[in-house]
């Protein structure tokens, strides 16, 4: 392909929530991108409405945090979790979580999670990285072609509101397009399936009335315990008169031969006679749509193919249960992010874009297995019919049942820190503890972050108004609780290698207590790279290692 059109650093593929977030984190660093959407900026179906605490602190990095927790979410609407017969019959179990409003103070972050279904979610994010000609993103537009050498891409861009075609020339091209990804397809990157491909529908309605006739008995997620097909979540998207029910369309839980039969009865069930089965209060109900949709559990075999990237749903696909998806894919972009504009800006190892494959493929792979892991709680639950009764035998169902919701861990899907914070890196570009045993598989959830090499390094108050957090992003830092004569030395190797690095003395002794040792060095990412209580013996080495070989 001759070239003879527009030049950027980065082409991103997909304008959706993971695209955006890599477009923030590029822009946050200086880094000239293209963002290429092929929808006009409208979600027509609001899903995915919270936002984890990990996707909230990047944000607060790029400056958007503030924009999504004012988005429209009311402060005062409780957070709990319900199972429930039916929304408005008998209560099972609650899981109180407060309300934006009133819930306690976070020790492990200064972002707890928030509520933002895309409808809300996605014009912050296109307010916040801009539409052409004003910022990256270009609406109604799609890669058509891609064109790989072995230092540049050069795409075929489609202009479908012009009819237009234009030439863009990229150093990297980033595929965000998708669980499809044709770009994924034409790369020969293979994402085969690890289970059970299942069919649900997604049935979004409003009800103006019912979050008023529900009163102290209101829940963002009222889990159904009334059936095969209603046992999945009935979600308050936006706090009043929204409202996402999900229905199962096939039965895992059953080979019977009739199970063909029932998936067909429900697939083509009218959607407003399921909402009504869900409902024990008579409410207006106006139906907004109904979409049946594939959950699929994929990841890709390889992340990168030589100037190709893939995030989010073009990396993997996971059940939804646990809210794993949206958060795994914006971390893959403050991962990926950094690893480009050190590249781009001369000071990357040879090998530090290898490690973002290496860092951020497992993480997916454990996430899916977790996700997987909540879907088959609900989907195994045998629920009594007993629990639906009035009187002292249903009474006695449902205490029954809800200890065994307690006991199977039935919180653990929506109160994780040890899943949002505990997952930990492993790469060349990170040096390794001595003194900490590796820790086989997920911390517990009595875990809380620290500064272990890999992990993200923990949130703690700097000063009254500054996180940790706060501190870490542009170029490396070195937090230093104790004096070294030796600390001129790593200045001048990091400066001899072009490498940012930010020395923070940190004063506070909560804050030396939790960061366990005298020095600890945090990547632009967040996560640590090294810590010691004695600086490195050689500082060339050891710079090289951290900023990828």
């Amino acid at each position: 392909m001759t070239h003879s059109g527009e030049r950027t650093d980065v082409l991103i593929a997909g304008g959706g929530p993971v695209g955006m977030a890599l477009a923030l984190d590029l822009t946050y660093r200086g880094i000239d991108c293209v963002v290429a959407d092929a929808g006009d900026g409208t979600v027509r179906h609001p899903k995915v409405s919270t936002i984890g605490p990990r996707s909230m602190e990047l944000f607060r990095r790029w400056g958007v945090a503030d924009a999504v927790r004012d988005a429209g979410w009311p402060s005062e609407h409780p957070l709990d979790v319900a199972w429930v017969t039916r929304v408005g019959g008998h209560e099972v179990y609650r899981y109180r979580r407060g309300t934006a409003g009133n819930r306690p103070v976070f020790a492990h972050t200064p972002e707890p999670d928030q509520i933002c279904p895309a409808h809300w979610l996605n014009p912050v994010l296109t307010r916040a990285v801009g539409v052409h000609p004003d910022g990256p993103l270009r609406l109604r537009t799609t890669v058509d072609r891609v064109v790989r050498a072995d230092e540049h891409v050069d795409a075929i861009l489609t202009d479908h509101a012009t009819g237009e075609t234009r030439t863009v020339r990229a150093r990297f091209l980033v595929a965000s397009d998708g669980a499809s990804s044709p770009i994924r397809r034409s790369c020969g990157i293979e994402a085969p399936a690890r289970h059970r491909t299942q069919i649900f529908r997604n049935i979004l309605f409003r009800a103006p009335e019912l979050r008023e006739q529900l009163g102290d008995r209101a829940a963002l997620v009222h889990f159904l315990m009334l059936s095969s097909t209603l046992r999945f979540p009935l979600r308050a998207l936006n706090g009043s008169d929204l409202f996402n029910l999900v229905v199962g369309v096939d039965d895992d839980t059953s080979d019977s031969p009739g199970a063909e039969g029932t998936a067909d009865t429900t697939r083509h069930a009218d959607a407003l006679s399921l909402i009504r089965e869900a409902l024990a209060v008579d409410t207006p109900v106006e139906l907004l749509s109904d979409g049946e949709w594939h959950l699929t559990h994929r990841v890709a075999d390889r992340y990168r193919a030589g100037n190709v990237f893939l995030v989010g749903d073009a990396a993997h696909t996971l059940s939804p249960s646990g809210g794993f998806g949206l958060n795994t894919g914006i971390a893959d972009a403050a991962d990926l992010g950094w690893k480009l504009a050190a590249t781009l800006d001369g000071w990357a190892g040879q090998g530090l874009l290898d490690t973002y494959e290496t860092e951020r493929r497992p993480i997916a792979v454990e996430s899916l297995e977790e996700a997987n892991l909540n879907l088959q709680r609900t989907l195994r639950r045998q629920v009594p019919p007993e629990i639906h009764l009035d009187g002292p035998e249903g009474e006695r169902a449902r205490a029954e049942m809800a200890e065994r919701l307690e006991s199977s861990g039935a919180r653990r899907e929506f109160d994780a820190p040890e899943i949002h914070f505990g997952l930990r890196y492993r790469s060349p570009a990170i040096i390794e503890d001595p003194d900490v045993p590796v820790r086989d598989g997920r911390p517990d959830a009595h875990w809380r972050p620290g500064s272990e090499p890999g992990y993200r390094a923990a949130h703690a108050w700097w000063d009254a108004a500054t996180s940790t957090l706060d501190l870490f992003g542009h170029g490396f830092v070195l937090l230093r609780f104790a004096e070294h004569d030796g600390l001129a030395g790593l200045e001048r190797a990091f400066a001899e290698r072009g490498v940012p690095l930010t020395v923070r003395h940190g004063g506070d002794g909560e804050v030396a207590k939790l960061y366990e040792r005298s020095f600890v060095l945090v990547r632009p990412d967040g996560h640590v790279a090294w810590r010691g209580d004695d600086l490195p013996r050689d500082p060339a080495a050891f710079v090289d290692t951290v900023r990828g070989g």
